[in-house]
């Protein structure tokens, strides 16, 4: 199934490209907000697994600046730093024996269109897979961990370097956590439509220059192994957003490095999520 966040509203993505309405479409049985949804999340995947053939308007219609964050306000947001060996080797660290673990606070999020503006300093990209938690938990099995996924999608886990090196110690989450630093989108896609979930395709490009390609297998921890052992310190939520790491491309392990400018477009794509695209402004 896919699903977005349509105008602030849940929307079913069929597979001939159509936008359902799943609260129009029920009669208000299923709220409009997206995030309140993620708490009934087994009900809304089986309604809106029966609207695949209604009717509703072509995507192609929708305006990119109507299109949201498939999880615009989670309660906990979760970012998991070296999880690519290849990445870890660019950062000249070694590989993690446990999670590295941040977060990116709410305030950072946005959707998978539009500009994004640059603070002063040096600002990387990192392409990611997000995950959204659909069931939450406490101690789930990396057995049982996909089934409390209701879905994956593209993100950026954007990074002003300078900042982030600052001080006695790194400054993960601050300096990830600028305004736009965590777009994410443009789909919501449930596990089950992927042949492997725990192998997905990301990259991205910087105004049509491939700078990172990547798969998901390549991960230290994989989606089921970090589902388990965040659950195992913390109960995870229903709507919970989880950035799984990036893989190597980024621009402060280039030589000589490079990072984002006024004017450039980055565009980010997940194989089966879909691509999204963000122009950079320096901030006055």
């Amino acid at each position: 199934m896919r699903l977005a966040n349509i105008s602030d509203r849940l929307s079913l993505i069929t597979h001939a490209g159509m936008v359902v309405d799943v609260s129009q479409a029920t009669g208000g049985r299923i709220s409009p907000g997206v995030q309140e949804c993620y708490d009934r999340w087994e009900e809304v995947l089986d309604v809106a697994g029966s609207l695949e053939d209604d009717g509703g308007r072509p995507l192609a219609d929708v305006p990119q600046r109507h299109v949201g964050s498939p999880a615009p306000r989670p309660r906990q947001v979760f970012a998991i730093g070296l999880n690519y060996a290849a990445h870890a080797a660019e950062a000249a660290l070694e590989v993690p024996q446990e999670l590295t673990v941040f977060t990116k606070f709410v305030s950072a999020l946005t959707g998978p269109y539009g500009a994004i503006a640059l603070p002063q300093g040096t600002v990387d990209w990192e392409i990611e897979l997000v995950v959204v938690i659909g069931r939450g938990g406490q101690s789930i099995s990396p057995d049982n961990a996909w089934r409390h996924v209701a879905g994956v999608t593209a993100g950026q886990d954007l990074s002003e370097r300078t900042r982030q090196s600052a001080g006695p110690a790194p400054q993960y989450s601050l300096a990830k956590s600028y305004p736009g630093f965590g777009p994410m989108g443009p789909l919501l896609v449930t596990p089950d439509e992927f042949e492997n979930p725990d192998a997905i395709e990301l990259g991205c490009a910087i105004n049509g220059e491939p700078v990172q390609a990547g798969n998901t297998v390549d991960m230290v921890f994989p989606v089921p192994e970090i589902i388990a052992r965040l659950s195992a310190v913390t109960p995870l939520l229903p709507g919970d957003v989880i950035f799984t790491g990036t893989p190597p491309g980024v621009g402060a392990g280039r030589v000589p490095q490079r990072f984002l400018h006024d004017g450039d477009e980055l565009v980010s794509y997940v194989r089966g999520v879909g691509e999204m695209r963000h122009r950079m402004h320096q901030r006055d």
